[in-house]
């Protein structure tokens, strides 16, 4: 080395697929989401039979906890010299990519189904990105990915399948695990929604060597995760009509099922009548508006806790962004 030369240290980052990774991830993004609360109730904990833990994710920037992953990958496309990015999303993602694009100075387009949730259509609209709707399928909307890709030049945020997107939803697991350990409780399970499965994915990165069993909840009409364990790999289910938008894709990814086949304790899978009652419950005696997707999360506590498999359960409340048309059909179905 010459004189006067500095040395530079070089700091690796370690993988964000291990337990690691995701410590890394909620420090790198600490103060740029919002610490949500772990709400509870005791008259829920009655009904339930358990004291359930439910991390308040629907109060999170941009309504859900797909803000946490969204960051972390445009944060790394921005730093790489990204001219805009693509992704495809039936909402919640969507709006958290067209959000962390926004604070990055990217332009956005995101490509949702032709019968996405008007109120996740609007928001990504006014937030200032551009949304392409296409078909009802998962593949009718990663081909209009992959066109917008080559000729236009935007890089893809998958939301299964980037390793930034599971570590950043991998810290609201963390997040619940650490708050509850601060108020002196102790997990036996935690319970996740499952969709293209980022989130049960990151739950079993977050949880991984601290003896706590990670569950999925799915809608019985869209069992992607239920299908690719029974098949040994992703497959691609028939898709019957569900309340939880959020947990459309017809196929889980490969990246998380690669991280859960061997991991997750178990996949619930929830009629359409448990989530709509799990919703209400979580309205009524938690004070939460929460979408069917993050009902779905807590049908599964309430099923695993009526089979007496755990005393302490977290649940990821993955998200708020409902049509308030749909929560007040709920409640008016039950007064009738």
């Amino acid at each position: 080395m010459s004189i006067g030369a500095q040395a530079v240290a070089v700091v690796e980052q370690p993988s964000p697929l291990t337990h690691e990774g995701v410590d890394d991830a909620r420090r790198r993004i600490a103060g740029r989401v919002t610490q949500t609360p772990v709400v509870r109730s005791e008259e829920l904990d009655r009904v339930a039979g358990a004291r359930l833990w439910l991390k308040a994710e629907n109060l999170q920037r941009g309504g859900s906890f797909k803000m946490r992953g969204a960051l972390l990958a445009v944060e790394r496309l921005a730093g790489a010299g990204s001219i805009g990015v693509v992704a495809q999303s039936t909402g919640n993602h969507a709006i958290a990519v067209a959000l962390a694009a926004v604070q990055y100075g990217l332009p956005a387009v995101l490509v949702l189904p032709v019968d996405a949730a008007p109120a996740k259509v609007r928001r990504i609209r006014d937030i200032g990105a551009q949304v392409l709707q296409a078909g009802t399928t998962l593949a009718e909307r990663i081909a209009v990915v992959e066109e917008l890709k080559h000729t236009r030049g935007l890089d893809e945020i998958d939301p299964y399948q980037n390793p930034d997107v599971v570590a950043g939803q991998a810290t609201a697991t963390a997040d619940l695990l650490h708050q509850v350990s601060a108020a002196a409780g102790r997990l036996d399970a935690v319970v996740v929604p499952v969709g293209g499965g980022s989130a049960v994915a990151g739950a079993c990165l977050a949880a991984a060597g601290q003896n706590i069993d990670v569950y999925g909840a799915e809608p019985s009409a869209v069992p992607a995760l239920t299908a690719a364990l029974r098949a040994g790999g992703p497959v691609t289910v028939d898709v019957r009509p569900t309340i939880a938008d959020g947990l459309r894709p017809d196929r889980i990814g490969q990246l998380p099922y690669d991280l859960v086949h061997d991991t997750v304790a178990g996949v619930f899978t929830i009629e359409e009548s448990a989530i709509a009652e799990a919703l209400r419950l979580i309205l009524v005696h938690a004070r939460l508006v929460i979408e069917p997707a993050a009902a779905t999360a807590v049908a599964g506590a309430l099923r695993l806790a009526a089979e007496g498999g755990a005393r302490d359960i977290g649940v990821l409340v993955s998200g708020g962004n409902v049509d308030t048309g749909l929560v007040a059909s709920l409640l008016g179905d039950r007064a009738s």
